[in-house]
This record gives C-alpha cells, sequence and structure tokens, in this order.
C-alpha cells in the first residue's frame, strides 16, 4: 500500500511524536514552576538570611564599640566574623579611612555603606533584628561597678531572692552591663507582680559611690541644659534600672518629678539628659565608623539545601509528571497494542482457517492489517491451488497409466494380438506420461531456482527459423501455414535450448487450437534494450475472462480436460518461468474469433565478434 494514502495525523511517528511533545511539555512546565517557586522561597530565605547575617555583624561591631574606646584590635573581630558569614567586612571611619577589612589590601570598597556604627545613637542589642534609637546598654562608662560593689549588690540579691522565695515566689536573678544583679520573675521577663513587704527594703536599688559619682557628673554636665530648659539643676535623678534586666536605661529624671512636672518639661529633661549622657560615654566608646558588606571571598561558599517543604513540591511535581506520562503512554499503547493483539490472535488460528482481521485505522497499523488479510488471501488461494495441482496431477498421469494398463492386460489375457498398432499406441502414452514428468521436473527446478541456464549469443532469426523447422510438419499435418519474419538482426544473450523449448510450446499450443487452413506467424523485433519475441495465431482466441489464467497451470479453456484438444497444460507455465529467467516477461492478448498473440520481452544482447 502506498504510504502516501496514510493521513499525517494518523501517523504512527507522528502520533508518538506528540505524546513525546506533551510528556515533554508537562515536563518542562512542572520544571518551570518547580524552579520558580523553590527558587522564589530560596531566594527570600537567604535574604533573610543575610540580613540576620548583616544585623548579627553590626551588633558585635556596635557591641565592640560601646566596650573600647578605639578600634585599634577590631581585625581579629573582622576576621572571625567573615569566615562565619561568607561577607567581606570593612570598617572605615566617616572619611573613608580604612580601620579594618577582611579582604585583602587594595580592594575596592562597596558604592555604599551598610551601616553606621555608633552605640551612642543606636541599641543592636536589646532587640536583635532591629537597630533602635538610643545608646547601646553595653556602654558603661564611668558606670561600671567595682569588684567590691559587685560582691555587695549580689549579697543583696540573694538575700533579696530568698525573701522571695520564703513567700512562694519564683525569681531569678540576672545582671546588666555594669554589673548590678537584678531579680527578675522566674521566666526572665518581668519583675516579680507581687513584692512582699519585708522584701521592698529598696537597698538593691540604691546607687552605689561609683554610680552616685557617675550620676553627680552628669548632673553637672546637664546644668546648663537643664536651666535652659527652665528647670532647676537641683532636680533628683534616678538611675533608671530596668528591674527585668533586658532593657537597662540610663538615667532619668526622678519619678517623684515626673509626677509633679508637665509632659513638656519633663521631655526637656529627658533630652538634657541624653545629650550631656553621651558626652559622658563618649570617651569610653569607639569613634563613629562606617560598616561595608560585599559579597565575601573567604570561606566556603554558601550551600544550598532544599528545605522539607521543597522537597515536597520535587516529589510531587515528579509524581505528577510520572502520572501524566503513564497515563498518556498507557493510552497510546492500548491504541497500537490492541491491533496487534488482533493479529496474534488470528496468527494463531487453525491453518485452515484462513483467519482475518479487522482493519479500523489507516495507520501502520491499518496497513500491517491490511497486508495480513492479503497475505491470508494468498496463503488462501495458493492451498487451493496445491490442491488442484495434486488433483490436476494424479488426472494428468492416471488417463496414459490407465491406457497402459488396459492395454496390456487385454493382451495378457490373449485378447488382443502385440501387433505394430498396439505397440504404437503404447509407445504414444509412454510419451505423454514422459512429456508430462519432464514438465513437471521443469516447473519444479524453476520454483527452486535451480533451472540452469548455458547462456551464448542467439541469433534472433536463427532461432525463429529452428523453432519453425522443428514444427513444420505438424503445422501442415494440421492445414496451419507456420511463417516467420524478423525486423533488423537482434541478439540475445541467452540459452538457445531454453528458448527454442519456450517459442516451441507457444507454437505447439497456437497450431492446436488454429483451424485448418490458418497461420501462425514467429516475428523478431528490436525495441530499446529488449528483443521482443512474438507467436501470433489466427485461432479461436481466449475470452477475456479466461485470458488471466493463461500461465496458471493444468488451467484449459475447455474445461473438460481432453487432451484431443489440449496438453498437460503446464506449457505455458514453462513458458513464463523460463522466460523470467532470462531476466523478461511473458504476455498474452487476444480477440476471440481472431487470434491470439504470445509476447516474449528479454533483454537484448551483443552481436559476437568476429574472430
Amino acid at each position: 500500500m502506498n504510504r502516501a494514502r496514510i493521513p499525517l495525523r494518523k501517523r504512527l511517528l507522528v502520533r508518538l511524536l506528540i505524546a513525546s511533545a506533551l510528556i515533554a511539555v508537562c515536563s518542562v512546565a512542572a520544571t518551570a514552576w518547580l524552579a520558580v517557586t523553590t527558587t522564589t522561597r530560596a531566594l527570600r530565605e537567604e535574604q533573610g538570611q543575610a540580613l540576620a547575617d548583616d544585623m548579627d555583624i553590626l551588633a558585635q561591631l556596635s557591641g565592640y564599640a560601646a566596650t573600647h574606646p578605639d578600634w585599634t584590635g577590631v581585625q581579629a573581630t573582622v576576621r572571625a566574623l567573615s569566615a562565619k558569614t561568607g561577607r567581606r567586612i570593612a570598617l572605615t571611619t566617616t572619611d573613608r579611612t580604612p580601620l579594618a577589612d577582611s579582604a585583602p589590601r587594595g580592594t575596592s570598597l562597596p558604592p555604599r555603606a551598610a551601616a553606621t556604627v555608633d552605640p551612642l545613637r543606636t541599641d543592636t542589642s536589646t532587640e536583635r533584628g532591629a537597630q533602635l534609637s538610643g545608646t547601646d546598654p553595653r556602654v558603661v562608662g564611668p558606670y561600671r561597678l567595682t569588684a567590691a560593689e559587685r560582691a555587695r549588690l549580689d549579697a543583696l540579691a540573694r538575700k533579696r531572692q530568698g525573701c522571695f522565695a520564703r513567700h512562694g515566689v519564683d525569681t531569678t536573678v540576672t545582671r546588666t552591663p555594669s554589673g548590678r544583679p537584678v531579680v527578675t520573675a522566674a521566666g526572665g521577663t518581668t519583675e516579680p507582680g507581687y513584692v512582699p513587704e519585708p522584701c521592698a527594703d529598696g537597698a538593691l536599688n540604691t546607687p552605689t559611690p561609683t554610680e552616685e559619682r557617675a550620676l553627680a557628673a552628669l548632673r553637672q554636665g546637664a546644668r546648663g541644659c537643664l536651666t535652659r530648659a527652665g528647670l532647676d539643676p537641683a532636680t533628683p535623678l534616678s538611675l533608671g534600672v530596668d528591674l527585668t534586666g533586658a532593657d537597662p536605661r540610663g538615667p532619668s529624671v526622678a519619678p517623684g518629678f515626673l509626677m509633679k512636672g508637665d509632659a513638656k518639661t519633663v521631655r526637656a529633661a529627658q533630652t538634657c539628659l541624653a545629650e550631656a549622657r553621651r558626652a559622658q560615654l563618649d570617651p569610653y566608646v569607639a569613634p563613629v565608623a562606617e560598616l561595608f558588606l560585599g559579597g565575601g571571598d573567604q570561606g566556603a561558599a554558601p550551600r544550598w539545601d532544599l528545605s522539607p517543604a521543597n522537597k515536597a513540591k520535587v516529589v510531587g511535581a515528579a509524581g505528577l509528571v510520572l502520572a501524566v506520562t503513564f497515563a498518556v503512554t498507557a493510552v497510546v499503547a492500548t491504541r497500537l497494542v490492541r491491533p496487534l493483539r488482533a493479529l496474534t490472535e488470528a496468527a494463531q488460528q487453525p491453518p485452515e482457517r484462513h483467519a482475518r482481521v479487522p482493519v479500523t485505522t489507516r495507520d501502520e497499523t491499518g496497513i500491517l492489517a491490511e497486508a495480513f488479510n492479503d497475505l491470508a488471501e494468498r496463503r488462501e488461494r495458493l492451498e487451493a491451488q496445491r490442491k488442484a495441482l495434486v488433483s490436476d496431477v494424479a488426472h494428468e498421469l492416471r488417463s496414459p497409466l490407465t491406457n497402459i494398463r488396459g492395454w496390456l492386460e487385454v493382451t495378457r489375457d490373449g485378447l488382443v494380438e502385440p501387433d505394430t498398432e498396439l505397440l504404437a499406441a503404447l509407445h504414444e502414452e509412454a510419451l505423454v506420461l514422459q512429456r508430462v514428468i519432464d514438465d513437471l521436473r521443469d516447473l519444479a527446478a524453476a520454483d527452486a531456482g535451480t533451472l540452469r541456464l548455458h547462456r551464448e549469443p542467439v541469433a534472433a532469426d536463427d532461432l525463429l527459423a529452428q523453432v519453425a523447422a522443428a514444427h513444420r510438419v505438424a503445422a501442415a499435418t494440421a492445414g496451419v501455414t507456420l511463417r516467420t519474419g524478423t525486423d533488423g538482426t537482434p541478439w540475445l544473450d541467452a540459452d538457445p535450448v531454453r528458448l527454442r523449448q519456450a517459442l516451441g510450446n507457444l507454437v505447439t499450443n497456437a497450431v492446436r487450437h488454429t483451424p485448418s487452413g490458418g497461420a501462425v506467424t514467429l516475428t523478431a523485433r528490436r525495441e530499446g534494450e529488449q528483443v521482443v519475441l512474438e507467436v501470433a495465431d489466427t485461432g479461436s482466441g481466449i475470452t477475456a475472462e479466461d485470458l488471466p489464467h493463461v500461465f496458471e497451470r493444468f488451467w484449459r479453456a475447455e474445461k473438460s480436460r481432453s487432451r484431443r484438444t489440449g496438453g498437460s497444460g503446464l506449457g505455458l507455465p514453462i513458458v513464463r518461468h523460463l522466460t523470467a529467467a532470462h531476466g523478461g516477461t511473458a504476455e498474452a492478448a487476444s480477440t476471440p474469433g481472431a487470434g491470439s498473440v504470445f509476447t516474449l520481452r528479454l533483454p537484448a544482447g551483443a552481436a559476437p565478434r568476429d574472430g
């Protein structure tokens, strides 16, 4: 079947390509979605981690500045932080003079500073991840307690904790950056809500001599500002310690004054104290510095590990893609396998059934089903021909053998004398048997491909003359004129014996079917690379429905199978096989009542060189 007859959309290759494309599109879409969502989440997590690392860097450097009067030894801290976070860290003065840098010398700074390190104006300690306005509580300066004061306050804190415990209140002791202990409720978040009267002695919250000196110096520093704000410089100050210990505030206006003064006056007082406190603490902290952060060129490269949620998405997307793949493949495979199963079941049927399969598609499997049906039909036809061949051979051999047996039996019984006429009849029947056997042998050799040819240059005119001479007596006896004609001198590269056999069969057949007074003509001519040999007669001809069967074995136009009007039925099949063995073709044309023409087309050969 012509492949062009299959619609493009029905071709097996196109359908498989469509299925593959669908699977690929689903895979790409799922991969893209997964990559976008996973990457987005990872970037957010990475940004959050980077921000947390940046705040941690700023908090630690701010803590260094709060506890050191300068940046002399900060290089070691910078390198340690860079190795921990994988970031480049650089500290400079406000005029970009380098103080410390984790990158090699000469490496250019980022275009902008990430933050300003100033513990007197920024609190990065009490609330992680945020920059609060106000002084960093780690800046204690002159408020740092001496060892003796710490020991005395620790004793008071333990005493107060024991008092709380006796009254059923669980407390813990924490310590502020200046060294002052603070009693807080269990959990460390607030001061106990209930303070028993025996425990409220106020001894623990009373400023120490160190703190008194610092407060006096603060009051002296704030005197001018308080006067300008309309306040009495002698206004009492409070140490302002947050008893939770989590957010120790600096000195402030005494609580009693807060109760009496108006809000504007209180705000003015607090502003004066804040400015004076910064001036008081300034000698104890490192100068203001600019912090620069980069991508980092030290330490191990950051790794990206999938989170459990992203792993679940990967597994889910992969499962979905596999499910779609299996579904599409199952549908396509089912449609492909169904006709193949039908073919398998038909092929497994008993041979005598010659089963067919339904053709339901127009793709490659449909073509395969049609080819299978054609094969079954040819096999059925060949089986019928085989049975007919066996029957025909038995019939052809039975008739002469029956005649020979009959004559021999009557001769043995003495009913007929074995005279010359009887022996001639027996000889004729034996020749018929020999001819049938020889024809069957030639056909068997042709079918098996063992028919041997002895090729040589053959002149077509000589070939026709030899065939005509061999059959001229038989033609004259039948009253048929036998003529030959050649156009030019065509040559053949062929086996002359086999060609004479083929032409002889055609002439014998033509003479047999040509009435007395008719003619049989043998002609030869060259057409291109072929030599055309024709045997034409003026006999009864062959009907149109019988013409396709003339080269079949044991076929006769007369169904009576009488050898008086027909031969063994093997002559024309032998002609076809002999012609095919020479690389040619045999054709037949006929007009009923006007005669028939049998044409042999054979490859032309070259004339032999004289020599």
